[in-house]
């Protein structure tokens, strides 16, 4: 079975996690922030602050922004659930606005008709890979006073107009799970511009306390937030670094297979390629196609499977969830994100994809369809 995604360990990622396994420091020690030093250079911020996980690292920037209980923030419900939890987490209200039918990504329109006097952000999502429409969103935060945090959990070596996905927001996350760009096992960082965000984001990833101990003289410490135990490991930020000398490679790899994949299926009138806009890079986490009719989308699912070809869909909408009823709204409300959930498959992509690999997929999709 070709997965959809997984992780690509070299020899020296296994050296560097064993160089650590052999050091004095397995946790917060000096390979943390290393890693953050190095994640926030690549990506173009100040700052970085790793966890250890994606999911964690969106809990606190929410949490850094320390909103009134009850306010809402804006998001897309075509997202992994995480996206949305976090707001849940810290005790404020996720407001989902339907997705442009292109990207697939939040659409600037249709949050500005969902901003109320209650709004107080939104978090956006760089939905598998490719940055949303940053500029009208940063305009829509401007004219209403709201802050702004990107989800660029698929996202990572993405950029929009030129620059790289990680300063644009008050607040940028990062997923570092095994089928993303790097990976550190499972973890995740947020990166800001803000010293003020920065501090908070240290505090609340370590029980809330103002020193690390490392950072501490003596004894004594204080408990400034209820904070959660967040903390990311050495070895874990250790593969990081040498994931990180690779991410070139792995982007350049995923393009190529991407341009493969549209040349093959160019032809084939029952399926559509996704699309790019021309001012971004797409980081390419997931590369997904839409089945021509609804009811294809499961017959096609089964026979990829049978075939030995991994394929997944990315997302039930979370509104669709049990959980999240209460809120009230259904399919009805989200007409885009309903008509491309229904289509929707995601086909195999990681770094390290062989030639046969690619040629099976293809193949499998020729018979499918």
């Amino acid at each position: 079975m070709i997965p959809y995604g997984k992780q690509r360990i070299s020899e020296d990622d296994i050296g560097a996690v064993v160089d650590v396994l052999r050091s004095d420091w397995l946790t917060t020690g000096p390979k943390v922030e290393e890693f953050e030093r190095a994640l926030a250079g690549y990506v173009g911020a100040k700052h970085a602050v790793a966890v250890n996980s994606g999911t964690s690292a969106l809990d606190i920037a929410v949490a850094s922004l320390r909103l009134p209980e009850g306010s809402e923030i804006i998001t897309t419900p075509f997202t992994f659930v995480a996206s949305s939890n976090c707001i849940l987490y810290n005790r404020c209200k996720p407001v989902f606005a339907d997705i442009d039918p292109r990207t697939y990504n939040i659409d600037p329109d249709q949050i500005r008709k969902k901003i109320t006097d209650k709004t107080k952000a939104i978090l956006y999502v760089d939905y598998a890979g490719q940055p949303c429409d940053i500029s009208k969103i940063r305009e829509l935060a401007d004219e209403n006073g709201l802050l702004l945090i990107e989800d660029a959990c698929h996202a990572l070596g993405a950029e929009y107009k030129k620059k790289r996905v990680g300063s644009f927001a008050d607040m940028t996350v990062f997923s570092f799970h095994p089928v993303k760009h790097i990976t550190t096992g499972e973890g995740g960082a947020v990166t800001t511009e803000n010293e003020d965000f920065l501090n908070r984001l240290k505090i609340l990833r370590n029980h809330g306390i103002d020193k690390m101990p490392n950072e501490r003289t003596g004894y004594l410490y204080d408990m400034k937030a209820l904070g959660r135990n967040y903390r990311i490991t050495d070895f874990q930020c250790a593969l990081g670094i040498s994931q990180l000398c690779n991410i070139e490679r792995s982007l350049r790899e995923r393009e190529e297979t991407v341009r493969r994949y549209n040349e093959e299926f160019r032809g084939i009138d029952d399926i559509t390629t996704p699309y790019t806009k021309p001012e971004v890079r797409h980081a390419w986490h997931l590369y997904t196609v839409l089945l021509k009719d609804r009811k294809e989308r499961d017959g096609f699912y089964d026979s990829m499977k049978k075939i030995g070809v991994g394929v997944n869909v990315h997302y039930i909408p979370v509104y669709k969830f049990s959980y999240y009823k209460y809120l009230g709204i259904g399919p009805a409300d989200f007409p885009v994100t309903e008509r491309i959930y229904s289509r929707i498959v995601t086909l195999p992509l990681f770094y390290g994809i062989t030639e046969r690999e690619v040629e099976k997929v293809v193949a499998a999709v020729r018979k499918s369809v």
